[in-house]
């Protein structure tokens, strides 16, 4: 049986053709409170809330129970109403429950998406006339009193909807009785002044209309200090023009119901991830979530390719329903084949007339156009998509000015000013995810293909970098020839680069369209794009990029920001820059068109930045390694204040320096190749980089061959004994070390000699040959002493009582560590120290003085972390459990072992990791 229920007057309900007696008012009360969410559960905390506000009873829960039941029996049974949780619902039936607000609303919001204007007066008529006089009449209340004043201004704003929808089917002079009510009763409201200005123009009376603008004019300076706003200054200057578009029998090209524009392109048809990216949109872009007067507006930036116009289409398509007055869309070609950018004057004209305003009717200016345009679309829900914009100056003409429209900009360029004017929301966009990426090339490739090929589905979206530009070029390619092995297109790719993703078609070809970008580069931000490319490394900071390019670092900061708000460039952590490896790949072709001597006085610039710097570094690490000469001024490294600076500088520039490395090698600057590797020495001992500090002395070890005397030759083997010895190849580090000390001898290189000596002895401890290691350790010290040099004396003299711990000689052992701990005191040397304090923990331990060996080992522990020592660190840790297990402390033994356990797990030391587990199993 239908029921009905009238909220919008009197609060009436009817059961079929029976009325229904809805008892007192508190108990229609309820009826209403209940009916306006019908559906939906409410709250009885709520439900008590909305019917008596501040004047609850003492038993108001109990009050309502018997207002329900009593309305349940007043419906007889016809009308469901649930208890839920701690609420109750109205049981809804759409074919059967009829609320007149709801009904009122609904049509409202069909209103809105009818997209005929004719439809849209009919339906607003129907919404209007279901109102009979004031809401809940007879009702009273803190609740009643809010949502009668709410639902009274959904009224007004229907009815002004309405005005505008008639007006827009040609109607004029049958509207000026009902609207000179409303001017009267609404005296400075301009919108409803507007339509009663433009009634009484089509009714013939246009000088009453310009009258009653003067009059409303001067009574909002008067009142409120401010003029009459755009829209209606513009609708005085068109009745005042006695323009045609006005007219109730409009002139050619201007017709009295203009078809909504629909000029959106069609959505992409193998689009693929971007929720993010399209739930930020929906926050930004639905309506409400702007300030009033305020078109929402969206900025979606990012690099040539990157599927910015893409993202705007999907998401409009999408939400074609939220825009049903229209949707404009221009490619304002700010980076395109065209030679200049759209001109904002023509992309209005084509707006206008989309609009309805043929081109004879058009005003001939920007300024004229920009103002007939707003005035057009201030009312409307409307989408404006404007893609491809090359500044904010080209897109400000066409923003609308009213707060029902909302714009989607697209650019490579950041539009800086679009969001500090206009408050446009930025929306960066990245590249495709891994998963994305594969997903994009197996939906056009399908399924079967897919599936066969992928290995090489998955080099192939690892090749284009996730940039969807160069997917769908090398989908497309694929898909038109379906007897192309995927595999004959990954070698393609990987040999040719970026230009495997040419085309004769320039708006599908990689290269041509990020060659667009640079047209609105200055001349040395295009030399800098090229030069960057060319730069050792995945990244590049600040000093390392002005080196490079030549400038000030002033000018690289200005000259790197422009890039990036270009998209040319990537912004990075820690105020480094970066290229996706596609626009790599391009920069390098324009760097190609630069003459070789500038390409190479560039690389040579940023390499002596490098090798200057580490230098710097290393000689704060490691202020007592004996230093060598640098032919290079000191005024070309980064300046570096103290130990912390230089291994942080370290951390941050490690994989450029072992990238400036090779370019040298490639280059075959062999002095370059030999000064990395030497600056890297100390950082990379410290941190671990075992397998790096391999290669980089490998290739030392080849350039040595080439620089004049014996020095380099035998560091290099010096370095590669030592390392080789850490990766466990014993028999490859005794052969450098030997190589180093033939060759020192031969040279009467003593201190080279020496300090060979100390790199055997500890080749010899690490096979567990510690007779042979105590032998070179003595050696290394009497030499050491001959040479008058306390750093390697002391070092030495540690060595000799490590060995001699090992084989059980406690008190020779704690002798010389005692002697090397003072001496190393004295030369305020802590790398040493906690090498001595190590040494003397392990002699404490195993001659029974526990208690002093944990104190060795923590003041080791603690001179190792401020030595940002990440390498020796956990070792250290390992070795200070045992005596605190010799004490019966296994809570504290076992906690040390689990952080060294932890810290080798991080640095990928399997064997480490298995003999630390394997002790706590034991525990």
């Amino acid at each position: 049986m239908p029921i009905r229920i009238a909220l919008l007057g009197e609060v009436t309900a009817q059961a079929g053709a029976r009325p229904v007696d809805l008892g007192p008012p508190r108990q229609r009360c309820v009826l209403a409170a209940l009916a306006v969410d019908a559906g939906q559960l409410v709250p009885v905390d709520r439900l008590v809330d909305r019917v008596w506000g501040a004047d609850t009873p003492r038993r108001g829960r109990a009050t309502l129970h018997s207002h329900i039941s009593r309305l349940r029996g007043a419906f007889a049974g016809t009308l469901t109403i649930a208890r839920r949780s701690d609420g109750y619902a109205l049981e809804v039936d759409q074919e059967e429950l009829a609320v007149d607000l709801l009904r009122f609303r609904a049509l409202r919001k069909q209103a809105e998406c009818a997209g005929d204007d004719a439809r849209t007066v009919a339906l607003l008529t129907e919404a209007v006339a279901l109102w009979r006089g004031e809401p809940l009449t007879g009702l009273s209340g803190e609740w009643v009193e809010a949502e009668r004043d709410r639902w009274q201004q959904e009224l007004w704003a229907a009815e002004q909807d309405l005005v505008d929808a008639q007006l827009r089917t040609g109607q004029g002079e049958e509207l000026v009785a009902r609207l000179l009510a409303r001017v009267a009763r609404h005296p400075l409201d301009e919108r409803v002044a507007g339509q009663y200005m433009l009634a009484l123009h089509r009714a013939g009376r246009s000088a009453d209309a310009l009258d009653h603008f003067r009059r409303l004019r001067d009574s909002l300076i008067e009142e409120l200090g401010t003029e009459p706003r755009g829209e209606l200054q513009e609708l005085h200057r068109r009745i005042l023009a006695a323009d045609p578009g006005l007219s109730a029998t409009p002139g050619p090209g201007v017709p009295a119901a203009p078809v909504p524009p629909r000029q959106l392109p069609a959505a992409p048809a193998t689009f693929v991830g971007r929720q993010d990216e399209l739930d930020r949109l929906d926050a930004v872009l639905a309506p409400g979530g702007s300030g009033d007067g305020v078109a929402l507006i969206s900025a979606i930036g990012g690099a040539g390719g990157i599927g910015k116009t893409w993202l705007a289409l999907r998401w409009a398509h999408r939400n074609l329903d939220r825009f049903p007055d229209g949707q404009l869309f221009a490619d304002l070609h700010g980076f395109s084949p065209a030679e200049q950018p759209a001109r904002p004057v023509d992309v209005l004209g084509g707006f206008l007339e989309a609009l309805g305003v043929g081109r004879d009717h058009q005003p001939a200016d920007v300024e004229g156009r920009a103002g007939l345009y707003r005035t057009l679309v201030a009312d409307r829900r409307l989408l404006v998509v404007l893609d491809n914009a090359a500044t904010t100056e080209q897109v400000t003409a066409l923003l609308p000015g009213g707060r029902r429209c909302a714009v989607l900009v697209t650019g490579r360029t950041q539009l800086r000013g679009l969001i500090a004017r206009h408050g446009a929301r930025p929306v960066p966009l990245d590249v495709l995810t891994d998963a994305e990426a594969r997903t994009l090339l197996a939906t056009a490739l399908g399924a079967g293909r897919a599936t066969a090929a992928a290995p090489a589905l998955a080099e192939l979206a690892d090749l284009c970098g996730g940039l969807p530009l160069a997917l769908g070029l090398i989908a497309a390619r694929a898909a038109a020839d379906p007897r192309l092995p995927l595999g004959d297109v990954v070698a393609e790719l990987r040999t040719l680069g970026v230009e495997a993703l040419d085309s004769e078609d320039p708006t599908a070809s990689l290269p041509t369209v990020l060659s667009w970008s640079l047209r609105h580069l200055t001349e040395q931000q295009r030399t800098a794009f090229a030069l960057l490319s060319i730069a050792p490394g995945p990244g590049i900071g600040l000093p390392a990029a002005a080196r490079l390019t030549g400038l000030t670092e002033r000018e690289t900061y200005a000259t790197v920001q422009a890039l990036a708000d270009a998209s040319l460039l990537d912004r990075l952590p820690a105020g480094r820059y970066g290229m996706h490896d596609l626009v790599r790949g391009y920069a390098t072709t324009v760097a190609a068109e630069l003459p070789g001597e500038v390409r190479e006085t560039a690389l040579n610039r940023v390499l002596d930045f490098y090798v200057c710097t580490v230098h710097a570094a290393d000689r704060l690490l490691n202020p007592y390694r004996d230093p060598v000469p640098l032919d290079l001024p000191d005024a070309l490294a980064h300046p570096l204040p103290d130990a912390a600076a230089a291994l942080a500088w370290c951390d941050a520039e490690h994989a450029c320096l072992l990238a400036a490395q090779r370019t040298a090698a490639g280059h075959r600057w062999h002095a370059t190749v030999w000064h990395l590797a030497w600056g890297l020495h100390t950082f990379h001992y410290r941190r671990g980089h075992r397998h790096d500090h391999l290669a980089v002395w490998q290739a030392a070890a080849d350039a040595a061959e080439h620089l004049p005397g014996p020095d380099p030759v035998i560091s290099a083997h010096q370095a590669l004994g030592l390392t080789y010895g850490h990766l466990d190849r014993h028999e490859e580090a005794l052969r450098h070390l030997h190589q180093a000390l033939t060759s020192a001898e031969e040279h009467h290189a003593v201190s080279h000699n020496a300090h060979t000596h100390l790199l055997l002895a500890r080749a010899w401890s690490q096979q567990g040959e510690d007779r042979k290691a105590l032998d070179h350790a003595r050696c290394a010290l009497d030499l050491y002493r001959g040479l008058d040099q306390p750093v390697g004396e002391a070092d030495a003299l540690n060595a000799v009582g490590w060995r001699a711990a090992r084989l059980g000689d406690y008190e020779t052992a704690r002798e010389h560590c005692q002697a090397a701990l003072a001496l190393h005191k004295s030369l305020r040397d802590p790398t040493g120290e906690a090498a001595t304090e190590d040494s003397l923990g392990y002699i404490d331990h195993h001659s029974g003085h526990h208690e002093r060996a944990i104190a060795h080992y923590e003041r080791a522990i603690t001179m190792l972390r401020d030595l940002g020592n990440t390498y020796e660190t956990p070792g250290v840790l390992e070795s200070s459990a045992h005596p605190h297990l010799a004490l019966g402390d296994l809570h504290q033994a076992r906690k040390i072992w689990r952080e060294a356990l932890r810290l080798f797990r991080e640095q990928g030391r399997h064997d480490d990791v298995h003999r630390v587990q394997a002790r706590l199993d034991d525990l």
